[in-house]
């Protein structure tokens, strides 16, 4: 038997002192990375373990390659051979990765004319027939690269007279602002590409600098900071529509503001919260999807709370859709109720992690749980309504879930399973949270799973991983107010650079009437100003 290997006390401090000296030896710049890469892994990894709340399980899922949670590779990872009913096989999904030119949707499109024809002439061939306009136009897509922010200087020529001394400049061209040096379509490509795609903006500004057109990261921020509060009241608007939802998700995740932190480390009392999160709400209302982002000290529950507050009195309880933290738990003050939905992925999600070791039992219950995700499938491609997805569910989920209630419960009760193990823990979850995780089959529009949020608070979390803080709350109020937008955009399928776009240059329009500048209608509001005027125009 090996002898252990000798226990080497140091530091982390003395550790980064050693990657700097292999810097400037024999190490290139690659293995430099790698090092420091693993040093700092190692310090990170020895805070987790320090924690006696980390598990094994949680910390090959931050070390190993991620896997995919779906049943069937759950269960060959485990070993489990399931035999699975012949069903008839997918289409193949092509793999070229090129776009028709219908996928072109926000490129400019210019209509390109035949020269010496046009509809109604004597065709030139035949020279007895008429030439007429075609359904299908040749189409030729041209791709063309340029900096993220463009720019045009404008030389205006300037003649001198050689007797008086006057100087005449030419104007600047029309639609050219001679006060304005930013359009508002850099202010919006500069959020998209911050809020949206988690682009810091001290890269942005190498990236412009090395093509030759600066933009420093503080003049960014001036231009981002202004139009926020520019457009607030549409993120205000946002508020109180999300709160007539019929829906909402809600939960959050950890994020670093500097101020704050400072703040709470100067804190005396000990007792006082330490965490700063991101909370993501997602309201349905009316079919649509508002997206709502809040960074500070309160939690999911708190922020929810507070949009509640603006819900009309005469509607009734909307649905609550969150994992099971208390933290998420809205404590509703006076007459203000929620009917609350706990996701059923978290709940799956347990039996995921225990199926190495309890392959058959963890099959039973993934293969019922996937027949009821089946099912919700269907009703969502049939486009049935909520009150049909309800009798559907109840139709076809229900006597899976029916059987599988009195199964979880004699695992425990006939002592087929130990408690306090992982697989006892699992079904303990379930059972305790039956009636909330099962919604779905007593309320209409009841959610399966807090999936839908989880996927908006990747925008946070990508900010995160690449801007790795905000320094102020005011930073950190600017990056809810653009994500808040850029997200709602895309969840209700319009352009989010567009949008931003007509928001600042229609400002003041917007702060008389914010509900007319949502995502989904902001482009009839545009058409009927657009109406208005030419009718001005020609009368």
């Amino acid at each position: 038997m090996n002898k252990p290997p000798e226990r080497l006390d140091t530091t982390p401090e003395e550790l980064n002192a050693l990657v700097e000296q292999a810097r400037v030896g024999a190490l290139d710049d690659a293995g430099y990375q790698k090092l420091k890469a693993a040093v700092r892994t190692l310090g990170y990894v020895t805070e987790l373990v320090q924690d006696q709340r980390t598990t094994i399980q949680s910390l090959r899922n931050l070390l190993c390659q991620s896997q995919t949670e779906k049943t069937a590779a759950v269960l060959k990872r485990a070993g489990v051979n399931r035999e699975k009913p012949q069903s008839e096989p997918k289409p193949k999904a092509p793999g070229h990765g090129r776009n028709g030119a219908k996928a072109y949707h926000g490129a400019h499109k210019i209509h390109v004319s035949l020269p010496s024809l046009k509809a109604g002439d004597r065709c030139p061939q035949c020279e007895h027939g008429k030439v007429y306009a075609s359904m299908d136009p040749g189409v030729l897509v041209r791709l063309i690269g340029r900096a993220p922010i463009d720019a045009t200087v404008y030389e205006l020529e300037k003649l001198r007279c050689n007797l008086c001394g006057e100087v005449f400049t030419a104007e600047s061209p029309d639609g050219v602002d001679d006060e304005e040096k930013y359009d508002v379509t850099a202010v919006s490509m500069i959020a998209v590409l911050r809020y949206g795609s988690g682009f810091p903006m001290y890269r942005l500004e190498k990236m412009q600098d090395s093509l030759g057109i600066p933009l420093p990261a503080s003049v960014q921020w001036e231009l981002v900071g202004a139009a926020a509060f520019q457009i607030q009241p549409v993120f205000d608007e946002l508020i109180r529509q999300a709160a007539q939802g019929d829906v909402l998700h809600n939960d959050d995740t950890s994020i670093t503001v500097l101020s704050l932190r400072r703040d709470i480390e100067d804190e005396t009392d000990e007792s006082e919260r330490t965490g700063i999160f991101t909370s993501g709400i997602i309201s349905t209302c009316e079919g649509r999807k508002i997206a709502l982002f809040f960074t500070g000290r309160q939690h999911a529950g708190e922020n929810l709370r507070d949009i509640l507050r603006e819900r009309a009195a005469t509607l009734k309880a909307p649905i609550q859709m969150c994992d099971a933290l208390a933290r998420n738990m809205p404590k509703m003050p006076g007459t203000l109720e929620v009917i609350v939905s706990h996701c059923l992925a978290h709940g799956r999600r347990r039996f995921v992690e225990v199926t190495p070791n309890f392959p058959e039992a963890c099959r039973h219950v993934l293969e019922a749980l996937g027949e009821v995700y089946h099912h919700d499938a269907l009703a969502h491609e049939r486009g049935l309504s909520p009150d049909e997805r309800l009798l559907f569910h109840q139709q076809h989920s229900g006597p899976v879930m029916e059987q599988l209630h009195p199964w979880l419960k004699a695992q425990l009760d006939e002592k087929k399973v130990e408690p306090n193990s992982g697989l006892g823990g699992a079904i303990t979850y379930l059972l305790k949270y039956w009636v909330r995780l099962t919604l779905f089959l007593r309320q209409a529009g009841a959610p399966l799973d807090n999936n839908l949020c989880e996927r908006a608070l990747k925008k946070a979390i990508l900010h995160r991983k690449n801007s790795l803080f905000y320094k102020t709350e005011n930073g950190a109020y600017v990056g809810d107010v653009f994500m808040s937008l850029i997200h709602t955009a895309e969840l209700c399928g319009a352009n989010p650079f567009d949008y931003l776009s007509q928001l600042q240059r229609h400002a003041a329009e917007l702060e008389e009437v914010p509900s007319q500048w949502m995502p989904w209608n902001y482009r009839a509001t545009l058409q009927r100003a657009d109406a208005a005027d030419a009718a001005i125009d020609s009368g």
